[in-house]
């Protein structure tokens, strides 16, 4: 029974505590303080021995925790590939958090057992097997490269879900599925032949609006019939818009649409002659203008959908795969970094293997827009343009905090910013002039635990802080405090006495 009417904020602080030894955090995992769990597990680095315990933990929210945990690993985390319990499993394949728009995959052999699994393969089963390998999809842990091995993977199962890629595969990467000695995979192939054929997309398109009838409309080839049905009731012309398989005078009547987003998605396409271009150039609708003057012909559809990715729209988020399977060459992003436009650069800056050369000319770029997306994407982003990155971007700011290239010193001059999060960061900076002992008392709940946790703190304030309840959480997550003390808030917090 706890002494104290508050345990489990000293239990979530130590289990954050940067200088808390193996032996502390081990005493984490005990169930009485299950409340830790989540901060233990989930949300900082792991010393080997610890993630060890974790990975045969009994309970599956430590070992669920662990699976999301962005400081982990890709292979510890995928260790948990064979986990008896969906719910760990399906945390595996949904990724870190917080998550953006890049993460690191997971090793070969762990995505291969992942999208083979079978429905019947677990016998308990709260997620099937399907579904975690639809989180999986969505992840941004599959990359390109495996995502093209699976053509010739000698496993027939994953030359059989090759087949789902084949908008994006060449004429002679079809037929050699098509003619693969495995029938299973062949039959796949047959299958997936069916979304270029206009006939069989007619077949397959249900007449109710769905999510379904937009993947066919925006992917696949479009019959003329369908076409024309669609524009005499002027229903899903936006979807044609954006198909690059609509027929050309189709086409051409829907860059003549009274719905300027039907035009402006015109305007983005790749295969537009340079007369119907010249005509959406001079547009009535602003919008419609800037995306037919945006980029010049010849265009790529690559290059359209890294666009439309850059600029906010969504029609490649109907598509088939999470992320790009063909994307631009990196030539093309120089180019568009180098643009007078300041969308284009932008646009540069999602690229993150863009060379040195050009992410220094994009650091020192006039649009903020530009340098915040640079933030975000660039591992050679400078780190005072990821902290302009955090300031500006509040929604981004828990992805941004994962970041080694976040300044955590040198931030004295925000320690008044309006922005509690921002006086939070600072609070925390270990280099200040002097300890942030007025900040104790901040309105910011946040800024008062960044505060109470700087090791600038007198150790004698810091053991007076673990009495506050307002405070306590933050104290006892004080680098500075002896591990003799940190025992001894456990032991208080009602945790099991540590083996000897």
């Amino acid at each position: 029974m706890s002494s104290s009417p508050f345990p489990d904020l000293w239990l979530r602080g130590v289990a954050a505590n940067p200088a808390a030894p193996s032996e502390v955090l081990l005493r984490l995992l005990s169930p009485q303080a299950r409340a830790a769990w989540p901060v233990l597990c989930g949300e900082r680095a792991l010393p080997e021995e610890v993630v060890e315990a974790v990975l045969v933990h009994p309970e599956r929210a430590v070992r669920r925790a662990f699976t999301r945990n962005r400081y982990a690993a890709p292979a510890q985390r995928g260790r948990l590939v064979g986990d008896p319990d969906s719910l760990v499993r399906a945390g595996l394949a949904a990724g870190p958090r917080p998550r953006l728009e890049v993460a690191e995959p997971l090793p070969d052999d762990v995505l291969e057992t992942l999208l083979t699994a079978r429905n019947d393969d677990w016998s308990e089963q709260r997620l099937t097997a399907d579904e975690i390998k639809q989180e999986l999809a969505s992840s941004g842990q599959i990359p390109q490269s495996f995502r093209r091995g699976m053509l010739r993977h000698p496993n027939p199962e994953l030359r059989a879900q090759a087949t789902s890629l084949w908008l994006w595969l060449t004429p002679a990467q079809r037929e050699a599925l098509l003619a693969d000695p495995d029938p299973a995979v062949s039959e796949a192939a047959r299958e997936h032949r069916r979304i270029l054929d206009p006939a069989a997309m007619e077949a397959d398109l249900p007449e109710p609006d769905c999510h379904h009838r937009a993947v066919l409309l925006v992917n696949y080839a479009v019959s003329r019939s369908v076409a024309e049905r669609c524009l005499a009731q002027g229903r899903n012309l936006w979807a044609l818009a954006s198909n690059q398989h609509t027929p050309a005078d189709i086409v051409a009547r829907l860059a003549r649409d009274s719905d300027p987003e039907v035009r402006e998605r015109v305007a983005a396409r790749a295969d537009l002659d340079q007369t119907l271009l010249a005509v959406l150039a001079e547009d009535p609708d602003e919008a419609v203008r800037t995306r037919a003057r945006l980029q010049p012909l010849p265009r790529t559809w690559p290059q359209r959908a890294a666009l439309d990715r850059a600029l906010g729209h969504t029609a490649e988020c109907v598509g088939q795969v999470g992320e790009m399977f063909l994307e631009p060459e990196t030539s093309w992003y120089e180019a568009c970094a180098a643009s007078e436009e300041p969308r284009l650069r932008r646009v540069a800056a999602t690229c993150a293997w863009l060379p040195g050369e050009w992410v220094r000319r994009l650091s020192a770029d006039p649009d903020p827009e530009v340098r915040h997306v640079l933030a975000l994407n660039h591992p050679l982003a400078p780190p005072a343009l990821v902290l302009d990155a955090f300031i500006a971007l509040p929604r981004h700011r828990p992805y941004l905090l994962t970041l080694a290239r976040l300044p955590r010193t040198g931030l004295a001059h925000l320690l008044d910013h309006a922005d509690p999060e921002v006086r939070a960061l600072a609070a925390a900076d270990r280099g200040l002039a002097e300890p942030p002992v007025r900040l104790l008392s901040d309105p910011g709940p946040g800024v008062r635990r960044a505060a109470a946790a700087n090791p600038l703190l007198p150790l004698e304030l810091v053991s007076s802080l673990l009495e506050d309840p307002e405070l306590a959480e933050g104290a006892s997550a004080n680098p500075s405090l002896p591990v003799a003390r940190l025992h001894e808030l456990l032991d208080r917090g009602g945790l099991a006495a540590a083996a000897t």
